[in-house]
């Protein structure tokens, strides 16, 4: 079995949709990066997101900041045509300053490798950029406090297509109280900043209900479309 069968089969797909076979990622899209390096070096030489950084390093807006091990801000090439927001980092996120690390993380690059991207060729972050204590959902006023910086993340990145994981993510993005079943798949796909916005389930849901990697994979498959042609039809 090749490697993109085993994602596909890992999304539970069984046979790839082939009405654009061949599609890559296009050059430049952003260079490869270490997940391991440290998030700081990631963005040493961009100055705009290291003075975001800085901001996100000392908000005090909510008390999260009291309780995570170091704020996790986001990692990938500037600029990047697909970027990828989650909802809030994980206990392992946290320790190690970026997101989507574990078994959660292995399942996001599986996604992705199912609709022809590795990680390093998109931009990944969070809605909330601090870890909530035992995990638990964001709350409305955290996600508001840190709308700002991911804004000011998508206005340097310049997407094309946001991947939105989870309500959270997808609701603090939209500005909306929609659930994630009336976000996703349902009509154009609306827009934050001019960028198109893709909604799905959030890797750790799949994790735990594998039966929806399916669904999700029509949102991975829209995704794709978007970027391709400009149209999820």
């Amino acid at each position: 079995m090749d490697t993109r069968s085993r994602y596909l089969q890992e999304m539970g797909i069984t046979q790839w949709v082939r009405r654009d076979a061949g599609f890559h990622p296009a050059p430049g899209i952003g260079a490869a990066q270490d997940l391991n390096t440290d998030a700081n070096d990631l963005i040493q030489n961009d100055q705009l997101l290291a003075d975001l950084l800085t901001q996100v390093e000392t908000c005090r807006q909510c008390d999260l900041y009291r309780t995570r091990y170091m704020p996790v801000f986001g990692v990938g090439p500037v600029p990047a045509n697909l970027m990828i927001v989650g909802e809030a980092p994980s206990a392992e996120d946290d320790r190690q300053g970026i997101p989507f690390v574990g078994r959660v993380g292995q399942l996001l690059d599986a996604m992705l490798l199912s609709i022809g991207f590795r990680r390093e060729d998109v931009y990944v972050a969070n809605a909330l950029k601090c870890r909530p204590p035992d995990d638990r959902d964001p709350f409305a006023e955290e996600l508001t406090h840190c709308n700002p910086f991911l804004l000011q993340q998508i206005e340097r990145i310049q997407p094309k297509v946001i991947l939105a994981l989870g309500k959270a993510a997808v609701q603090s993005l939209l500005d909306t109280n929609e659930s994630l079943d009336q976000l996703r798949n349902t009509g154009p796909a609306r827009e934050v900043a001019g960028v198109s916005v893709i909604a799905t389930y959030h890797p750790a849901y799949l994790l735990q209900s594998p039966g929806a990697k399916s669904e999700s994979w029509k949102d991975l498959y829209r995704a794709r479309q978007l970027l391709i042609n400009g149209s999820s039809s």
